[in-house]
């Protein structure tokens, strides 16, 4: 299999009922140029996307991430995606995934500045390698979003429960939690409430059950996140979702951020103050995140 693969999608009506949309679909060199130079996704970030983790070409999670699409479209006033279609292009870019772990990409631009919209493609490629990171876990700093809890609600304009291509702040506070010998952040607001990672969900486990912030809190709804919840919940663990403070999170028996390709991970110190991890349960977790769903 080729090491990247890049399919570009002609967008069907979501009203669209045909049963095969492979001649909306043309491979791209990976190589050459595809956008114009008036696209806005590069231009202003102006577009949403999904990764989607795939194991020996199967893609995981796959219904979930196109619904979370929609909803990413939804919020930014962009058309609804025919989900249907996207599946197709789904399956169609995981079938050219290299074998072990890899990622497709689904992306949605509002298209050309003043010329046709929207812009549709989607992309294979080998995963990054994180064994190393699933097995010794991640150093975490809390960064201020600037935000109190009800600004999601309140402000829905910020687009905080959609995944935009405007990944600048989230890249940013990366490279701050580098600065301060860390190797990822945690967002919290101006009140202090945790809320989520630059690129992950957080789930902290307290008192016997595994506590995720909530949606509502304008954070954007991991697919992972719910995966992990509904094996755990199977293994007849409780789970819940809660407003979390960052006493919440440092006084947490143990801790992960979850994510499609990364899967997850122990957070093994907060802030500079180490944390208690189970590296039994985060192997078992990804064990499952490896499996085909």
């Amino acid at each position: 299999m080729a090491q990247r693969y890049a399919l570009m999608i002609t967008p069907a009506d979501a009203t669209d009922t045909r049963t095969d949309y492979s001649e909306t679909f043309t491979p791209v060199d990976v190589a050459a140029p595809a956008l114009s130079v008036g696209e806005l996704s590069t231009q202003r970030g102006d577009g949403v996307f999904e990764s989607i983790g795939v194991i020996d070409g199967h893609p995981n999670e796959v219904e979930a991430h196109v619904q979370r699409l929609a909803h990413s479209a939804r919020v930014c006033d962009l058309p609804a995606p025919n989900l249907a279609q996207w599946r197709q292009a789904v399956a169609t870019a995981a079938a050219q995934a290299p074998e072990g772990e890899g990622v497709v990409k689904l992306i949605l631009s509002r298209g050309v500045e003043n010329g046709p919209a929207p812009t549709a493609w989607v992309t294979a490629s080998t995963a990054p390698d994180y064994t190393r990171v699933r097995r010794e876990g991640v150093r975490v700093v809390t960064l201020d979003r600037g935000y109190d809890l009800g600004a999601g609600e309140r402000a829905p304009w910020l687009l905080l429960g959609a995944k935009t291509l405007s990944y600048a702040v989230n890249m940013a506070a990366l490279r701050e939690a580098h600065r301060r010998g860390a190797d990822d952040a945690i967002f919290v607001t101006r009140d202090g409430d945790v809320l989520e990672a630059p690129t992950a969900s957080l789930i902290i486990r307290s008192g016997g059950e595994f506590i995720t912030t909530a949606p509502s809190a304008g954070i954007l709804h991991g697919t992972t996140q719910l995966a992990v919840f509904e094996y755990l919940e199977a293994q007849g663990l409780r789970t819940r979702y809660a407003t979390l403070s960052t006493a919440d999170l440092r006084g947490a028996d143990a801790a992960w951020l979850v994510s499609s390709i990364r899967l997850a991970v122990a957070i093994t110190a907060i802030d500079g103050e180490p944390l208690a991890s189970d590296a039994a349960l985060t192997a078992e977790l990804n064990t499952f995140l490896l499996s085909p769903r």
